[in-house]
């Protein structure tokens, strides 16, 4: 298994082998790509926040939804990390991998463990995806296995597709 490198991203996007719809060269790192923030929605909060500043409330949960759309071929997945920048203001952050086959934004949960309130301002790049080669292309990619989050768009909380 191997980390795809800026030259391989950059090569697997240039070919149709990987997508990211709105790339941004800024985002672009020696190993990964940092997506950025299209919309949040504060836990208890009904109104999604898309642009301007979001003002995440102490101890309190959030969900970022990216401005980029991935799509992983059936050979590759991808780890997501929280920035340091956000860490480094208290952000937590637990995400899961990108799922080989998978297509669409993503839905990321997050939570401000500090006593003080914390602005994130939305289009700021808020984690890295670091894609990883599998050692041979899955049996049965994400919208084969489940499916239930494949092509959302925004912040997403319930399955999209019910298998």
């Amino acid at each position: 298994m191997a980390i795809f490198s800026d030259k391989d991203i950059v090569e697997g996007m240039m070919t149709g082998y990987l997508g990211i719809d709105d790339y941004h060269e800024r985002g672009l790192t020696p190993n990964g790509y940092d997506l950025r923030i299209s919309e949040i929605l504060i836990r208890g909060q009904e109104e999604k926040i898309k642009e301007g500043v979001a003002t995440i409330p102490p101890r309190t949960m959030f969900y970022v939804s990216t401005i980029e759309r991935v799509r992983m071929p059936d050979d590759a997945c991808a780890q997501l990390w929280l920035r340091t920048t956000w860490i480094r203001k208290g952000i937590i952050g637990a995400f899961g991998k990108i799922d080989a086959g998978f297509c669409g934004t993503l839905t990321l949960g997050a939570y401000n463990a500090t006593d003080d309130p914390v602005e994130i301002p939305i289009g700021e790049r808020f984690c890295q995806m670091v894609f990883e080669g599998l050692t041979s292309k899955s049996m049965k990619d994400y919208a084969e296995r489940s499916g239930h989050y494949q092509n959302q768009t925004g912040v997403t909380l319930e399955a999209v597709n019910k298998k």
